[in-house]
């Protein structure tokens, strides 16, 4: 089975569907310095490089062999963020979206997947979601739209994205949302199971931020002062605790778990444990790149620290895209009734 990856970044969606099965022969990336990364990392895919509003479907035709599949991606999701300004629609970031719905119109594949924060469903987007949900229906698709935590699909990290999926009608296909597989809390991952080996070996990253040439694949982590924004609440999980949510940025980057919990001090403001300040500092890149399941054979290149995280930061979660991947697969091989959905009333609310 052969999709289209659109919006693809680093490539954690296009790693978790590879591992299901399927073939990636083409794939487009707006940003220069994840060029290299990708390609080195998904060497059979043929990467467009470049602006998708400028991606023509004579551009990515001759990379295909026959009919296509699906098309998976995840649209910028800065504009919807619950960490941003949410103008969501209104941003010309959000209106990525239309050149999505572009696409498929275009190739019209079997089933489609667009992933995206969960500030996407605050009350002020409900109309602008509407909106993308009759696009995708009036393009020929049956359409679900979904908000999961990724902590439930083996992944160590709190992480709740949106997940528009749609079948073609033709196909009658009913799709449910596959129920993780670590959904029980006993079976969920913690920082303890992933990143313990590591600590040992993390160095800070080079002056200014730049790549630590000492560094072991990629366990370095970005320096410097803490800002009061980041010193409002406390950034460090414990060990036998998920991590947050990965942020796209070393200077946000959470703490390691080697550190105390940071003690509140005021309404917004946290301080490190006094006589413990030596512990304190961010993860490491290739720290991260576990937590969103990236394996340690993923090589991340880049000059400037923040350039990984950020890269990694906006990657969909590896197991998490393999365990939704795997479930498509199912639907589209006609043995849906293996899937085991979640519950229908949590659906809408990723109360999962």
């Amino acid at each position: 089975m052969q999709v289209i990856s659109l919006f693809s970044g680093c490539g954690g969606l296009d790693l978790g569907f590879e591992r299901a099965g399927f073939q990636i022969p083409v794939a487009n990336e707006f940003d220069p310095t994840i060029y290299e990364t990708f390609k080195i990392n998904h060497p059979k895919t043929h990467l467009l490089e470049g602006d998708i509003r400028n991606i023509k479907k004579e551009q990515i035709a001759p990379y295909l062999d026959g009919e296509v599949d699906g098309i998976i991606g995840g649209p910028p999701c800065q504009s919807w963020s619950e960490a941003g300004s949410l103008r969501g629609i209104q941003d010309a970031r959000g209106q990525l979206f239309f050149d999505y719905i572009r696409i498929l119109k275009e190739f019209q594949p079997k089933f489609f997947l667009a992933e995206n924060v969960s500030g996407m469903l605050a009350n002020r987007h409900s109309a602008a979601v509407q909106n993308i949900l009759q696009l995708l229906e009036g393009a020929g698709y049956d359409v679900s739209l979904t908000m999961v935590n990724a902590k439930n699909y083996g992944v160590a990290e709190e992480r709740k994205r949106v997940f528009y999926i749609g079948f073609r009608k033709d196909l009658g296909i009913k799709f449910v949302f596959p129920k993780g597989s670590t959904e029980e809390d006993e079976k969920k991952l913690t920082l303890r199971d992933i990143i313990w080996d590591l600590q040992e070996t993390a160095v800070p990253a080079g002056p200014k931020n730049r790549h630590n040439p000492n560094a072991v694949n990629n366990n370095e982590y970005f320096t410097g002062a803490f800002s009061p924004i980041f010193m409002s609440r406390n950034r460090v999980k414990g060990w036998d605790e998920q991590a947050f949510t990965v942020q796209a940025s070393g200077r946000q980057c959470q703490l390691h778990p080697q550190a105390p919990k940071m003690q509140k001090v005021g309404k917004d403001a946290c301080r490190f444990v006094e006589g413990s300040e030596h512990l304190y500092r961010r993860m490491t890149i290739r720290e991260i790149a576990r937590v969103q399941g990236f394996p340690d054979e993923f090589q991340f290149l880049y000059t400037e620290t923040n350039n990984a995280y950020k890269m990694i930061g906006n990657a969909v979660p590896v197991n998490l895209a393999y365990e939704i991947a795997t479930a498509i697969k199912l639907f589209l091989q006609g043995k849906g009734d293996q899937v085991v959905g979640i519950n229908p009333s949590t659906k809408k609310e990723g109360k999962t």
